[in-house]
């Protein structure tokens, strides 16, 4: 369907891709994958059309067609009903539609035959471009994204970004193009959203390129693994699990290739360096420079950056109780979010707060915080417990004129330089990035440093919030590594499930107003909850 060959490009002077080749056929379902800053949505925008290849091609089948999901479309703002913004993926059949409405208005005022025969002939095109469908096939999709039905009249600029995006996903899905490429979809999405995409995305027909940090995601939904690495598009032929299981296979077997050739090489310099002098050896010394020459060098494994690079430290042990929630209520306007509410914390608790959008998960942790009043009873924290909190608010509290690396110090005091740029590492700030200033970093970026601030803070009670938005999937399982041997206590809201089930051992959520709590890990719960279904 489409072929990529020999491409090669460069972003800036920065060589992105060099003879770089990809076959993607019709039905492949495939992850792109790759540490950030390699590429992945580079190679989305030039298979799009939006970016030219400094070398090589792209052929594409005529009667393919491409749907591009990226983050640029959450600028996208209209007074139009998220229904209306939605179904403009059927533009073909609301054209008649239209045509159909503005010759039912003729025949209102003036019958006429001809009107009643091109009636007709629009009718019969409506139905042929399933146009007595779009409408609950519209819904449906924008339901399953989680909208409620109230919602769809509702205007699109009403909505934040991530709920516009999940509008324009929705209108991709429902165009049905030949190949589907989609940036980060479930960046904006909760649980069961997610969950929606991937029950659609594996019975979808059609071929998609996906990039995602989301690995349960990429489990789900991909039977083919594209590795954007070295400036080249490897591929696996499987899930995210595969891809990590045969990329291990592959790396001993290219340790192996690479201290053999490199013992071979080892062993014919040092016959060239011997017998280089002698006459009656000079042939094969020749012979033995030319081989050298000649040979196909193996590459060594690139260092692998998956360790643990720094581990949490705790400043002083709290009590027993860490917090409680008595009687609490918090409600806006005519929203209940909680009504009588009650929850302890204990120490050495490691727990998730899961659930969808909009139930309250956000303002249960800034009430913990003490940055969000209630209606009605109270969050206590308990003897000797030092909260730090990680939010997108905490963004305001960042000095625009500290420079990465000094706002970290002055977080972690205690800590060197290298450890300071080996946690700002783990946070994708590399070499010179750290000397960048806040003031010119992107939200994204500067949500990783108040990430870092948090970690160096030496609390010994964590409040995360979404805490692995803006991370790639190392850093994702570094900061898993990271929290697992924490001694302290969180509580935590994600959604992304591996990340999930690696760190919590119990499962918060909101129902009816309530806090609910498992006793036991991620995938303990689900079981439960398919079990009680």
């Amino acid at each position: 369907m489409i072929v990529i060959n020999d491409l090669t490009y460069q972003l800036g002077s920065k060589t992105l891709y060099e003879h770089a080749s990809l076959h993607i056929k019709p039905k492949d379902k495939i992850g792109l994958v790759g540490m950030n800053g390699t590429g992945k949505s580079t190679l989305l925008r030039i298979i799009a059309g939006e970016l030219t290849p400094d070398q090589g091609t792209i052929s594409q089948r005529k009667d393919c067609t491409i749907g591009f999901l990226n983050q640029d479309l959450l600028s996208y703002q209209t007074i139009d009903s998220i229904r209306s913004v939605a179904m403009m993926a059927f533009d073909d059949a609301i054209t008649v539609q239209k045509k159909i409405e503005l010759v039912l208005h003729q025949l209102e005022t003036h019958y006429q035959d001809s009107l009643v025969d091109q009636l007709a002939v629009l009718q019969e095109k409506f139905e042929q471009l399933g146009g007595y469908e779009i409408q609950a096939k519209t819904e449906a999709v924008l339901e399953g994204m989680g909208f409620s039905t109230q919602d769809l009249d509702r205007p699109l600029n009403e909505f934040s970004g991530g709920w516009r995006m999940r509008v324009m996903l929705a209108k991709l899905l429902l165009q049905k193009p030949s190949l589907l490429l989609l940036d980060e979809p479930t960046n904006h999405l909760d649980i069961t959203s997610i969950q929606w995409v991937e029950n659609y995305l594996k019975s979808h027909t059609s071929a998609f390129i996906v990039v995602s940090h989301d690995r349960s995601f990429l489990d789900q939904v991909a039977t083919k693994t594209v590795e954007v690495a070295q400036q080249q598009l490897h591929v696996y032929m499987g899930n995210y699990t595969f891809y990590e299981q045969e990329k291990d296979t592959r790396a001993a077997l290219q340790q192996n290739a690479y201290t053999n050739q490199q013992k071979k090489i080892k062993q014919t310099e040092d016959f060239i360096e011997r017998f280089r002098s002698k006459a009656s050896k000079a042939k094969q010394v020749q012979s033995r420079i030319k081989s050298l020459d000649r040979i196909d060098k193996v590459a060594p494994l690139a260092t692998k950056a998956s360790s643990i690079k720094f581990k949490l430290s705790v400043q002083q042990q709290p009590g027993r109780l860490v917090a409680s929630l008595e009687h609490v209520a918090k409600s806006f306007g005519l929203v209940a979010i909680l009504k009588d509410a009650h929850a302890k914390i204990e120490r050495g608790d490691k727990i998730a707060l899961i659930g969808a959008n909009g139930k309250g998960k956000s303002t249960l942790l800034r009430i913990i915080a003490g940055v969000e009043a209630t209606n009605a009873g109270e969050s206590i924290l308990g003897h000797n417990v030092n909260v730090a909190f990680y939010a997108q608010h905490q963004l305001e509290a960042l000095n625009l004129d500290h420079t990465i690396l000094a706002a970290l110090k002055h977080t972690g005091a205690a800590r060197t330089e290298t450890e300071l740029r080996s946690i700002a590492g783990m946070f994708l700030f590399t070499k010179d990035d750290v000397f960048k200033k806040i003031g010119v970093l992107s939200g994204g970026e500067k949500s990783r440093v108040a990430l870092a601030k948090v970690l160096l803070s030496e609390a010994n009670f964590l409040l995360l919030d979404e805490p692995t938005n803006h991370l790639d999937m190392v850093s994702i399982n570094i900061l898993a590594q990271t929290l697992q041997q924490y001694t302290g206590t969180y509580l935590l809201v994600s959604h992304d499930r591996h990340f999930v089930s690696q760190v919590a051992t119990k499962i918060w959520y909101i129902e009816d107003t309530q806090i609910k709590e498992y006793p036991g890990t991620y995938d303990e719960y689900t079981y439960w909850r398919q079990q009680s279904a």
